[in-house]
């Protein structure tokens, strides 16, 4: 009777928590496309100007960049809030710690990843880059699920794009990488409940199956959302964003495949460590 009591508040708790949530994200998303509005035409295009230099076109372009991750940021959680609020999905406390710990270390991972092993590669008046950022994103997935890690590796690669020339590509990062996380999790916690017990070669079949579902959607997704983003959201000329998409799209082939071998190396020689040590989380009811 008084577990029954016990449970029956914690998810009135739970609920209450997620309609906050579903009403911050709705506020948010109000302020955020205002903003998105003003800054685009108070400060980006401005940036757009010939014979402006290079520090003051990032610096006008960064206002534009910031309230487009905030009106994805928002976007996202309105989502999230509606579907904590129609389903319900909360972890124990002690996972929730794990969680939020190993998000964060995953985050700087991705951040480093992307910020210091990357080859940039010019394409006209943009460019594009060969990177390991990638690597710790599908890793962040397979051991957090697809919210948390998509969450991580949107974090720390937006992070590592703000931080550097890339300024403009922040939000589509942002967006592409959580995507990314959501299908990672989703095939490899969802639908094959990858952090249940299995024998080897299972699991060694769904880390593999589960990474190459989140890179084959960024081989697709990211050439064609970068042409449409740069087209339509940036202003860029159609015949200068074609060419960033056929470059962008042979870079993040590349990149796809060193995701996929080595996050799918690294979860394997982790997973046992993290069982050993009480740090591995289950994930069974996580996207």
């Amino acid at each position: 009777m008084e577990k029954s009591l016990e449970r029956s508040n914690k998810e009135n708790v739970d609920k209450k928590k997620s309609y906050g949530l579903l009403a911050v994200g709705a506020i948010l998303l109000i302020g955020s496309t205002a903003l998105t509005v003003y800054t685009y035409h108070s400060s980006y295009l401005a940036s757009r100007q010939e014979g402006i230099l290079a520090e003051q076109k990032l610096a006008l372009e960064r206002p534009y960049s910031y309230s487009l991750i905030l009106l994805f940021v928002a976007v996202m959680l309105t989502f999230r809030g509606l579907y904590k609020a129609l389903i319900g999905d909360a972890p124990s406390r002690e996972d929730h710690i794990k969680r939020l710990a190993q998000a964060g270390l995953l985050a700087a991972l991705c951040y480093i990843g992307f910020a210091f092993f990357k080859i940039d590669i010019p394409v006209g008046p943009e460019k594009t880059s060969f990177h390991f950022g990638n690597v710790f994103c599908v890793l962040a997935a397979l051991l957090l699920g697809g919210y948390w890690g998509g969450l991580a590796g949107a974090i720390g690669m937006t992070i590592g794009d703000l931080t550097t020339s890339y300024v403009t590509s922040a939000p589509k990062t942002f967006l592409l990488k959580l995507c990314i996380g959501l299908i990672v999790g989703f095939v490899g916690h969802k639908i094959f409940k990858l952090s249940r017990t299995h024998s080897p070669k299972y699991v060694t079949g769904v880390t593999i199956l589960a990474s190459v579902c989140g890179m084959g959607f960024n081989i697709i997704a990211d050439p064609l959302v970068g042409y449409f983003y740069k087209t339509y959201l940036l202003g860029v000329p159609q015949d200068i964003s074609l060419a960033l998409s056929k470059m962008g799209a042979v870079t993040t082939f590349v990149n796809a495949v060193v995701a996929m071998v080595a996050a799918s190396a690294f979860y394997l020689a982790l997973r046992p460590a993290l069982k050993k040590s009480g740090l591995f989380v289950q994930l069974d009811e996580e996207m």
